[in-house]
């Protein structure tokens, strides 16, 4: 009989213990429930703010969900744990249910500190603490900016005080954080770092009042919050105040059990996770262990592999709490590990201070000045991630070198991480793990070592050293560490397309023989793909032009989204997100007609799913005679150009950001490339277009426009970086022209701009250089590339609509492109209609093949 082991709380730390749990114990020792509280399975907590840039609960859930559906695992959500009758080893949720454990472990989280002020309960006052917390929070604000602009305040200026202000800015709400103490994130940054990241804090639109002690939140005439009263005798204006002043410990079952309590709260545990009994085990936030609450995920896991591996027998225990944090708001780079404060007698500080860039380092080393004991970054954490794993270790040469900007002296020694460095603390994995994964296991490539060792598969920062340790391990092994695009080509992808454009080939036959290794070959998914992409700009023809047809991936071989459903989006460009009411009123006929689900996307276009294949080019037929071109949503190319309403309307915009949108979306529609692109422009400051969170960023100032670069999504979201300022609009374009070419020569497969600017010899300053100094001397080359891609655009749906040949390609069936399957039949959902037939909508248009159609919501059901 296996043992039952009762885990309340569902969140990350809950998660971890689970998971580490259930892969250790292969002989099913212990059958694990989790009470879990919120209406849904764990999920990243840390990346809340993540949420009002376009994720949604689902995206944040975290692992695999397979392991809810273990046999020996059960999950039960949205049903807390009331009492603990420690004597009966019972607990009992607030539904009624009992479970009987052998062993129990507390991982109830904590929970937002609310400070005693007055007028904390008026409506408009949020803590930013769950899912629920933020979805309420971002409902409130957009409804509030239906009709003003949104004044919020903050209380609190730590780590998720910031990322609370953040997330206000990005709505558009005007905000202002609030600091009792002398400086922002005071707990893990100094004076001086606290001084360059209230500078940083500023350049976002944000506001910081520090020493500022709120005595009351009063109520509005209208209702809601009004304003805010300090200690000072001063006052903040405010619609939405966000408190994010602390956090307490959810320890209230311990404490009503009589369990042991920590001074300040949290219940004991040893260095096993033992509580005073030894029935019950307490992990993460909610656990007082050595003296301390700690409110980081990283010793959270820690704490779960712990009772995980004390359950299973084991001798594990905690090794002391890692407290290196970083902060996650784009745009602000902020880290701290280690002894920060240099409390160690004896410690030396090393600091370099940059005001104007706003960047301020420091190392905390011991009085010898070998040691490494902590460490400070704002405005630039691009050590970190090397830095941090060699704490308590010697650093090889001058401390500084590691502090200096790129070409601000010799430069740092490259640092040979020992075994037993921790490389991802999220996950407990070390540089000799990693290693080890590369010698012992056979991982040749960095998606297998994540598979192999978990190592960046949480947060994702330590990525770029986990990817530099397998490609050192790798050579160092004589493996050889190839840049190859595929079999076919000895390549890269950046030595092949300049290898194309030289030469002048355009097709791909005369590509795999000419520069193919294998030429016998007909490519492969990698490689024809990837040349098609790079015809596509060195020698323009339609993408369904005679052989390039062949080399399409599945969306671009029919100029839409595959969906999971088998069903295609369809989305016509609606450049800058302008759109008259006679285009909108086409769409909405359109997707009327044809049943298709419509959704406003975050690239403000439209998208209608739920189209068939043969249906594709009556739906384009109606949306080309309305004037709408192709959107390019399916294409390695440019998606969006993104725009607030600029100086046309707005009361704060200072440039006509709608313009300038129209015009570069015009410009660069067609543009293949690595990978998508994505464009934002700002009218103003406030940057209501999240231009910073694109390929391209334009904001507009007084004097002209601010270009950014490399603002990718993706798993490790990175915020755009300053390329050029103040450019009057015809520079602006140039500039930006060449950096999308430079991107489009050089990039290897699939890689982003983010990426690729780090890859580029001198980053940022690298490309730079390039772009606007010509440092290698092929600005008129690439002047020239894009002028001949302005002049050479069609529109890839409007050109096969004019030719019969390529509309043979969308039929459901080629031999019975007529005939419905009688086994198939579609059911609509969640309000989803039927296409109008002819007669009913009233006229000769022709009624789409096969009905009743599959569309979005739909259910499909198989009839015998």
């Amino acid at each position: 009989m296996n043992q039952h082991l009762v885990v309340v709380g569902g969140g990350m730390v809950a998660q971890r213990l689970v998971e580490a749990l259930r892969d250790r114990d292969t002989a099913g020792t212990w059958r694990i429930t989790v009470l879990a509280e919120e209406p849904r399975r764990p999920y990243d907590r840390v990346a809340l703010t993540s949420y009002f840039s376009g994720r949604d609960a689902d995206d944040l859930a975290l692992g695999d969900p397979e392991l809810w559906s273990d046999p020996l695992v059960t999950l039960v959500r949205d049903d807390a744990v009331t009492h603990l009758d420690r004597d009966a080893k019972t607990v009992t949720t607030a539904h009624g249910r009992t479970e009987h454990y052998d062993h129990l472990v507390l991982a109830t989280g904590s929970s937002a500190w609310v400070p005693p002020i007055e007028g904390t309960d008026l409506p408009g006052v949020f803590v930013y603490r769950t899912v629920d917390d933020v979805a309420e929070l971002r409902g409130y604000v957009e409804k509030l900016s239906e009709d003003r602009v949104v004044k919020g305040a903050v209380l609190g200026g730590g780590l998720l005080g910031l990322e609370a202000a953040g997330a206000l800015q990005a709505m558009g709400a005007r905000t202002t954080v609030l600091q009792v103490g002398t400086h922002l994130m005071s707990t893990q940054v100094d004076l001086g770092g606290g001084e360059a990241l209230r500078r940083l804090i500023n350049q976002l639109g944000v506001g910081v009042r520090l020493n500022a002690m709120t005595t009351k939140i009063r109520a509005h005439r209208r209702g809601g919050v009004g304003r805010l009263d300090l200690a000072d005798g001063g006052r903040v204006d405010a619609d939405v105040v966000v408190i994010a002043a602390g956090i307490r410990p959810r320890d209230e079952l311990g404490r009503a059990s009589g369990l042991a309590i920590g001074e300040r709260g949290g219940v004991v545990v040893d260095d096993t996770c033992l509580t005073s009994d030894p029935d019950v085990s307490a992990v993460g936030e909610v656990a007082c262990i050595q003296g301390a609450t700690i409110g980081l995920v990283a010793p959270g896991y820690a704490m779960a592999e712990i009772a995980a591996d004390r359950l299973l027998g084991g001798t594990s225990s905690f090794p002391g709490a890692d407290t290196a944090t970083k902060l996650k708001l784009s745009g602000v780079d902020v880290a701290s590990f280690g002894d920060a404060f240099g409390q160690t007698p004896g410690a030396l500080e090393i600091v370099w201070a940059d005001p104007v860039g706003g960047v301020y380092k420091k190392l905390v080393m011991s009085d010898d000045a070998r040691t490494l004991l902590g460490g400070v970054l704002v405005g630039d954490a691009s050590a970190y991630s090397s830095l941090r794993p060699m704490l308590g270790r010697e650093l090889p040469g001058d401390p500084a070198a590691f502090l200096l900007p790129e070409g601000g002296g010799a430069g740092a020694p490259e640092l040979e991480l020992p075994d037993d460095a921790a490389v991802c603390s999220c996950n407990n994995v070390s540089a000799g793990t990693i290693r080890g994964a590369v010698t012992e296991h056979g991982c040749t490539d960095l998606g297998a070592v994540k598979a192999c060792t978990k190592a960046g598969t949480s947060c994702g920062s330590c990525l770029p050293l986990v990817k530099k340790l397998v490609t050192t391990e790798l050579t160092a092994q004589g493996i050889e560490v190839s840049t190859a695009l595929c079999e076919h080509f000895a390549l890269s992808r950046a030595q092949l397309y300049d290898a194309v454009r030289v030469s002048g080939v355009s097709s791909f036959t005369q590509v795999i023989e000419r520069f193919g290794t294998r030429a016998e070959g007909r490519g492969c998914d990698i490689c024809r793909p990837t040349v098609a992409s790079i015809l596509a700009t060195t020698s323009p023809a339609h993408v369904l032009e005679g052989e390039r047809a062949t080399l399409q991936d599945t969306n671009d071989h029919v100029m839409a989204n595959l969906q999971k459903d088998g069903s295609y989006s369809v989305v016509p460009r609606i450049a800058g997100g302008e759109v008259t009411p006679e285009g909108l009123i086409a769409i909405g006929e359109v997707a009327k007609d044809f049943g298709l689900y419509t959704k406003i996307t975050g690239g403000q276009r439209i998208d209608m799913f739920g189209a068939r294949i043969d249906q594709l080019p009556l739906i384009w037929q109606r949306l080309v005679d309305a004037g709408f071109e192709s959107g390019h949503a399916y294409g390695k190319s440019l998606r969006t150009v993104k725009s607030c309403v600029g100086s046309t309307w707005c009361r704060f915009g200072v440039q006509d950001s709608v313009a300038l949108a129209v015009m570069l979306e015009l410009r660069y529609r067609g543009l293949r490339s690595p990978h998508k692109i994505k464009l934002g422009v700002s009218g103003c400051a406030r940057e209501c277009a999240e231009a910073r969170g694109k390929d391209v960023g334009v904001i507009a100032t007084d004097k002209g426009w601010n270009v950014y670069v490399g603002g990718n999504g993706g798993f490790t979201p990175r915020h755009a970086q300053l390329l050029a300022e103040d450019l009057d609009t015809e520079t602006l374009v140039r500039t930006i022209d060449r950096f999308l070419l430079y991107y489009v020569r050089t990039a290897d497969r699939l890689q982003r701009t983010a990426p690729w600017i780090d890859d580029v010899e001198g980053g940022l300053d690298g490309v730079r250089a390039v772009v606007l100094e010509d440092s290698l001397g092929i600005a008129a080359d690439l002047d020239e590339q894009m002028a001949q891609h302005v002049v050479e655009y069609e529109d890839e749906w409007r050109a096969t609509l004019e030719d019969p040949e390529k509309l043979r390609r969308f039929a459901s069936f080629v031999n019975a492109p007529d005939t419905p399957d009688p086994s198939l039949a579609y059911v609509p959902e969640r309000g989803q209609s039927r296409p109008a037939t002819a007669d009913e909508r009233g006229d000769a248009r022709p009624t789409p093949h096969h009905e009743p159609v599959l569309v979005a919501g739909a259910r499909l059901e198989v009839r015998s």
